[in-house]
């Protein structure tokens, strides 16, 4: 991108999804993904190694230095004059195997847990290509990022887990009502 880009409640100016009953949305309107898996995806998908670039996962952001571990849910950044915050894991659909040409990306992003985490906006701003990502609250350090994706890719939460992920400000409203519902009928 040359320039600045709007950042709106709805996503970035210019952006638009086709089906927005599953993209898009206040909890869903800028996806980021890390750089550095495309090193992995190149190693274990090397027919694809040319379509491995930024954008290439259907991310509006691809950023440098953070990965999946290094971040928790509500977590909120600030990058440019915007304020996004962490709200929920990108869930693949056949969209990623399509543009790929290949059904099994779908299965290895879920398997390898490189999802890439959806923002949203907390104050609207503008962006830059190669604006820094910095952390400006953490208000769930306790509840990785990464074991939220854990959780909505294979199930398995604790009790504890779930009483968390039902009250959490910060995650998206969909996975709370999830959570509270496997809540009231908890089988350990």
């Amino acid at each position: 991108m040359d320039g600045p880009v709007k950042v709106e409640s709805l996503g970035l100016a210019g952006d638009e999804q086709a089906d927005l009953r599953v993209h898009g949305g206040t909890e869903k309107p800028v996806y980021a993904y890390a750089h550095e898996h495309c090193a992995a995806w190149s190693e274990e998908y090397p027919e694809h190694r040319e379509k491995l670039v930024a954008g290439a996962f259907g991310e509006n952001l691809t950023v440098r230095g953070i990965l999946e571990r290094d971040i928790c849910i509500g977590d909120v950044h600030r990058i440019g004059t915007a304020l996004l915050q962490v709200c929920q894991p990108r869930q693949p659909c056949f969209k990623l195997a399509l543009f790929f040409n290949d059904n099994r990306m779908v299965k290895g992003m879920v398997r390898s847990g490189r999802a890439g985490w959806y923002y949203r906006v907390v104050q609207n701003g503008e962006i830059n290509a190669g604006d820094e990502v910095r952390l400006e609250e953490r208000p769930h350090a306790d509840f990785s990022f990464e074991r939220l994706i854990h959780i909505v890719n294979f199930g398995k939460a604790s009790a504890d887990e779930l009483r968390a992920m039902a009250a959490m400000t910060g995650l998206a409203s969909r996975l709370r009502e999830r959570a509270s519902a496997a809540l009231s009928s908890f089988q350990p």
